[in-house]
């Protein structure tokens, strides 16, 4: 392995000269560019147990008034970034938002992609480019890039819901910004898309045309999700990781170009081990109780808790009920390294 030089060899009136020309040696910080074997992560393991967030969550909604927060949201702050980064990995952010019966908050679209998954509450709604989407537990409702939206709630106790985007990407970038709009009607009955695509392997038949949508569904309703891992355990051999991806449902790929989302289910009492990925994650728990142990560190879950996993990490996964199966929403950026061309998935070490 080459000895690489310092910054400390380097002549003092060389570095000045290089500086006084916005010139830098690479050298002495490759490694910490290019480290072998595997990446320098910032990104820690970490959870946010909802029992000990969610009176902060309430708490915010009574000392600020929509109208004074756009958007009432806590940010989950990876603690490897410092508690001032809104940052839960490189790539994804994320935030739980409440809204209040009675409340809206106003419309705009903005370059960061979103999705909400809601936590708790009913009566709440995202209009998505003019179409009503009901918020109900579990559910996965899109905001691509670009898009009109804002949110409603016509029920009466609070709707919370998590928020994840590709903000650090984006802002990253110096792409991040958004545009505000005038409140727009519903264009559709409510769920209009999800009710175009009720039944995989049946699609509208005007979606045979060459002029595609690249969005054509905007909300996956929990319920259906659910029932489609129930009836995917059946036929799961013994030890089969039960995983279904959320796709668009004409094309088959990604619902969205950066952030992929999955559901999880294990039965009572399973363990499961996905592959050591490239991609950093984090899992949200919808139904459960269990734990994961993320690169040796043991983390105990319950319903609605939501933590992450960095890149490259050992990950395993346990439902720790004999009785009750565990169910999990996860979001990856795996869709941004496929289309960048350095996915990767490890095969377990030998022995493990």
């Amino acid at each position: 392995m080459t000895q690489l030089g310092t910054i400390d060899e380097i002549p003092r009136e060389y570095l000045d000269d290089l500086a006084a020309h916005n010139l830098l040696p690479l050298w002495p910080s490759l490694r910490n560019l290019l480290p072998f074997e595997k990446p320098t992560r910032n990104a820690l393991p970490a959870i946010w147990h909802y029992d000990d967030v969610r009176p902060l969550v309430i708490r915010a909604g009574e000392i600020t008034p929509i109208e004074k927060a756009e958007r009432r949201v806590l940010i989950l702050a990876n603690p490897g970034y410092g508690s001032d980064q809104p940052m839960a990995t490189p790539t994804i952010y994320l935030g739980l938002q409440l809204i209040m019966p009675g409340e809206t908050a106003p419309c705009h679209k903005h370059t960061p992609c979103a999705v909400r998954f809601v936590i708790e509450g009913s009566g709440g709604y995202t209009l998505v480019g003019g179409e009503k989407c009901p918020m109900e537990k579990g559910d996965l409702i899109l905001t691509p890039t670009g898009m009109w939206h804002e949110h409603g709630h016509e029920g009466d106790t609070p709707v919370i819901w998590l928020d994840a985007l590709d903000l650090p990407l984006v802002h990253y970038l110096e792409a991040s910004y958004c545009t505000e709009g005038a409140h727009r009607e519903p264009g559709n009955k409510a769920d209009s898309s999800q009710n175009r695509y009720r039944r995989a392997g049946l699609v509208p038949y005007q979606s045979l045309n060459d002029v595609r949508n690249p969005y054509p569904l905007l909300r996956y309703p929990w319920a259906e999700v659910r029932e489609a891992l129930q009836k995917l355990s059946h036929d799961a051999a013994d030890g089969e990781m039960i995983w279904l991806a959320y796709v668009n449902p004409e094309t088959g790929g990604e619902c969205l170009p950066s952030l992929g989302f999955s559901a999880v289910m294990l039965r009572p009492g399973e363990r499961a081990s996905p592959p050591r990925r490239s991609a950093s994650a984090v899992m949200h728990v919808i139904e459960g109780k269990g734990e994961s142990v993320i690169d040796g560190e043991t983390f105990t879950w319950t319903e609605s808790d939501t933590y992450v996993i960095p890149t490259h990490a050992t990950v395993e996964i346990t439902n720790t009920s004999d009785l009750e199966p565990a169910f999990l929403f996860m979001v990856d950026d795996a869709p941004l390294q496929r289309k960048l061309g350095f996915y990767e998935e490890f095969p377990p070490a030998p022995g493990a």
